[in-house]
């Protein structure tokens, strides 16, 4: 159309290009929920640094501490448990630094232990054994209050998740002050390193060293490896993978030891004596889902319901708990299914390689291999709280919700009591590390007085039915 001037009309509007629409629902994007960026951090002053530095500190010595109060009658300090004594102990006074595999594979941070405390007074060797295992689970839980800030908002709940590795239910049983045992522990600690994204270089040392101690110490760390490969995909910039580059250091020890066992026919995976997926299945049910409501409820259910009644009252109270979570908490979704679905994996896998514990009778002072259920019994109180803290961040966003925001509260405080009732009932129970375990000072007097009398500056000792030659040279009195 030509207006009456003759001239053709501008339109002085400019058409805006399209604009190509945002992806939704990218796979990329999904996965980038499992690594969420942790909140910045307030500037703070340096006396404020100095006094979080204290702080932390003694608070890994407080659950030291109180990780070695769990084991009643002769304290956990003198006693040796496990193949402390008869394997990496002795191995290293016979051949220092000489660490070959054991059960298929290398553990190197138990080796590790084990050698330095060869180089202490030998009286001292349990007292050294227990608090490196305490210690070394206090600094886990440590390096989880500080991984899980991207996934958990607050502060008390992260400090929750802390203190539920260090009152975990089923660590008296077995896994409590050891060498031998803390493997088990760096597990849930690898899990929460591979979802952390550390902003300094110290942060991004611990995440390294965690991801290598894991692998080169338990060959099941291996299980964990989708997980990372997410990570890569999701996390492009070299900076986001120093748990990456430890756990792939790891993968190269382990190789070194693994690969020439499985040429020589020396594996630990034996396709032969597998565990049929029906017992793994009713170990996982028995032995981890019913005692991650507590190691006394769980005894006081199998009292009147049965083992496998209280194994089904177990799963249903997860099963809503869990469903209640996925339905309300769309943020927490992911992390929920994979937490879960991680400690699953880990207890199957783990039973059904060794088939012992899935045969053998529980009892409440007996369970074979509780170190199996350590992982998943972890993450199941981990996708709790993490559920609870997105509940809170629901309220806090939606005022407008009051009796919503009402029933978060309380959802969130039953949680919190539940948990600590529990951890007060099974603070300290009668278990494996309690039964089985040596007691250290007549066999450190006994190697001192032998090799006091030795004329050929060794000792021969028979430490768990297997005879050892020991060079006196080696044992500091």
């Amino acid at each position: 159309m030509i207006p009456a001037s003759g001239h053709p009309q501008r339109s002085d509007r400019v058409m805006p290009r399209p604009q190509p629409r945002p992806r939704v629902g990218g796979l990329r994007d999904a996965l980038g929920e499992l690594f969420p960026s942790a909140p910045e951090a307030p500037t703070r002053t340096r006396g404020a640094h100095v006094l979080g530095a204290v702080v932390q500190v003694a608070a890994v010595g407080i659950a030291a501490i109180a990780m070695l109060l769990r084991i009643p009658g002769r304290p956990a300090w003198r006693t040796i448990f496990g193949e402390d004594y008869f394997w990496f102990l002795t191995g290293a006074i016979q051949h220092p630094w000489h660490w070959s595999a054991y059960a298929g594979y290398v553990q190197v941070l138990p080796r590790f232990i084990g050698q330095v405390v060869s180089y202490l007074p030998l009286a001292d060797a349990s007292l050294a054994f227990a608090l490196a295992g305490a210690v070394v689970a206090a600094c886990g839980a440590l390096v989880i209050f500080h991984a899980s800030a991207g996934h958990i908002e607050s502060v008390k709940l992260r400090a929750l998740l802390a203190v539920a590795l260090v009152l975990l239910p089923i660590a008296p049983m077995e896994v409590i002050g050891s060498g031998v045992d803390t493997p088990w522990y760096l597990l849930p600690v690898l899990f929460w390193a591979m979802l952390w994204r550390p902003r300094t270089r110290p942060a991004m040392a611990v995440a390294a060293a965690v991801g290598f101690l894991a692998m080169a110490s338990n060959i099941l760390a291996a299980l964990l490896a989708p997980l990372l490969v997410a990570r890569l995909y999701v996390l492009r910039r070299p900076r986001e993978h120093a748990v990456s580059a430890g756990w792939l250091a790891g993968c190269l020890v382990q190789a070194a030891f693994v690969i020439p066992l499985a040429l020589h026919g020396r594996s630990r995976l034996d396709l032969n004596s597998l565990t049929p997926p029906g017992q793994s299945l009713a170990y996982y049910g028995h032995v981890v889902l019913l005692p991650s409501l507590g190691w006394h409820t769980s005894w006081w259910l199998r009292s009147f319901a049965g083992a496998n009644g209280a194994a089904a009252i177990a799963t249903v109270v997860l099963a809503v708990s869990f469903g209640l979570i996925l339905v309300t908490q769309p943020g927490a979704r992911l992390f929920v299914v994979t937490a879960v679905a991680v400690g699953f994996i880990f207890s199957v896998v783990s039973v059904t390689i060794n088939r012992a514990p899935a045969i053998d009778p529980m009892l409440p002072t007996r369970v074979d291999a509780a170190r199996y259920t350590v992982m998943a019994d972890f993450l199941i109180v981990s996708a709790l709280i993490v559920g609870a803290d997105h509940a809170l961040r629901s309220r806090a966003h939606d005022r407008r919700r009051q009796q919503a925001g009402l029933k978060s509260v309380m959802a969130v405080t039953a949680l919190v009591v539940f948990l600590a009732a529990t951890w007060a009932v099974d603070f300290r129970y009668t278990g494996l590390r309690t039964t089985t375990a040596w007691s250290w000072a007549p066999i450190a007097a006994k190697w001192e007085r032998d090799c006091a009398h030795s004329r050929t500056g060794e000792i021969t000792e028979t430490v768990y039915k297997r005879p050892w030659t020991l060079p006196c040279r080696n044992i500091t009195s």
